[in-house]
């Protein structure tokens, strides 16, 4: 574990101000592996976008509500109380409540990485955002710093590739990166 996460106190909950609560349970060992254990409530029609965590395995289990999946190039699909889904590293997909009340869920995270650390700062520039998407500078920051450990599908490859590094050298510029200064180092790809 890293020293960022020995000092967490556990739970920690973030919530992205438009649908989306997550909770980070805690820390755990089997095997030689480290998982983080999670709970989220996800409103009716909320749910994270296409996106994918290019070293991260992730697998929800449905507590309550329908949970609609989509896993880039295949037709969208649901589950409900007491099913399962796993979404392997490198797989991009989606899920959202497809249901009309809360969909509650409880899973792990493996290995963890930075996923807490990145998922928060979504998390605070959505909320303060105010328009259910983080603002541009952060999210040029986060998906860059973060490149191989995770990637946000509906952003165009021009947007990264040329809007970013712009917002990124104008932000840098107006110090707008010093809210990450204590920013954990990411993960090689590998």
């Amino acid at each position: 574990m890293d020293s960022l996460t020995m000092e967490k106190v556990y739970p920690v909950t973030i919530d992205n101000g438009h649908g989306e609560r997550l909770t980070f349970l805690g820390r755990a060992l089997r095997d030689g592996v480290e998982y983080v254990q999670v709970e989220n409530q996800v409103s009716p029609g909320a749910g994270p976008p296409m996106h994918v965590h290019h070293q991260q395995h992730e697998s929800l289990h449905i507590l309550e509500g329908t949970m609609g999946i989509e896993v880039l190039g295949e037709k969208p699909y649901f589950l409900n109380k007491g099913e399962s889904a796993t979404f392997e590293a490198g797989i991009a997909h989606r899920f959202w409540n497809a249901g009309e009340t809360v969909l509650h869920c409880k899973g792990e995270i493996w290995p963890p990485h930075n996923i807490e650390y990145f998922l928060g700062e979504i998390y605070r520039s959505s909320r303060e955002n105010g328009n259910g998407r983080p603002g541009a500078f952060d999210s040029a920051y986060l998906l860059s710093k973060y490149h191989t450990e995770f990637d946000m599908l509906g952003i165009p490859k021009f947007v990264k590739k040329v809007i970013f590094p712009v917002i990124l050298f104008l932000g840098k510029l107006g110090g707008k990166d010093n809210q990450f200064k204590n920013a954990p180092e990411p993960q090689p790809r590998g």
